[in-house]
């Protein structure tokens, strides 16, 4: 048995973490999981939100927006469209990010530039609530 996950975040601009790990939580499209060392193969799409990667007891927590899980007998993969580290978030500016796009929202002069602010303005709310967490 391998006490060890191979895990690697990939967004389009860099591989952002390639390591062997105890364990990591996936924001699923269908709810969170977890994936440990010998996981029975999947791929699924992710929803925004914060995954878990948990190394000899300490936590780093990244959070990603869409892509795609795949867990095969090598490990995990996630290939996210985007991905921020939240400690490297700053809450001030997150907070003032985010009455910008309340602002936005409100101020949109068509559904679709507003639907757009909203879907940004949820983002933000979310990955606000995961750094909370």
């Amino acid at each position: 048995m391998t006490d060890k996950l191979h895990f690697s975040l990939v967004s389009p601009e860099k591989e952002l973490f390639s390591g062997d790990v105890d364990s990591v939580t996936v924001p699923g499209s269908e709810g969170d999981f977890g994936v440990y060392p010998e996981h029975m193969p999947v791929m699924t799409t992710i929803r925004p939100g914060a995954i878990s990667v948990m190394n000899d007891d300490a936590e780093r927590r990244i959070y990603i927006i869409g892509g795609f899980a795949d867990v095969t007998q090598e490990g995990l993969t996630i290939l996210a469209e985007q991905a921020v580290e939240l400690a490297d978030l700053d809450p001030a500016k997150l907070a003032q990010d985010i009455t910008d796009a309340e602002e936005d929202a409100r101020d949109a002069k068509s559904d679709d530039k507003r639907e757009a602010a909203e879907e940004n303005l949820d983002t933000l709310r979310s990955m606000q609530d995961a750094m909370n967490a």
